[in-house]
């Protein structure tokens, strides 16, 4: 199995071909049809490395199906083993349990401090 698409062959070609026509036109005496051709034949081989390469990394980056799916069950049956060992301390409610079970004693808390914040200021009526 290759990685990526042919696509990859023809960017690597054409960017074989871009390096390879300027490096020869640097040339002084270089013929036009002679870079052209040279060019063209560094893109050809680019584009049959770039196979090899793309066939190397399906080859390191392939992982079976049945070999994840083997790791994937494992994984699975030591967390199911870690859950039945671990048994909870104590259940706290969460917090809005915690607001609905007080509210009274909140009110009560707020309408004491509203009091005296009314006995603290003189001018108020």
């Amino acid at each position: 199995m290759m990685y990526g698409s042919i696509l990859y062959n023809c960017w690597a070609a054409l960017l074989g071909f871009t390096v390879y026509f300027f490096i020869a036109l640097q040339e002084p005496y270089a013929l036009p049809v002679s870079i052209l051709i040279s060019s063209s034949i560094a893109a050809l081989i680019v584009f049959v490395c770039t196979f090899l390469v793309r066939l190397f990394l399906g080859y390191v980056l392939f992982t079976p199906q049945e070999v994840a799916l083997q790791v994937v069950m494992e994984v699975d049956a030591q967390q199911n083993m870690t859950e039945d060992v671990q048994v909870p301390l104590r259940e706290q409610p969460s917090t809005v349990e915690f607001e609905e079970d007080n509210t009274e004693e909140i009110a009560k808390v707020v309408r004491t401090m509203m009091h005296k914040d009314e006995q603290s200021m003189p001018g108020h009526v």
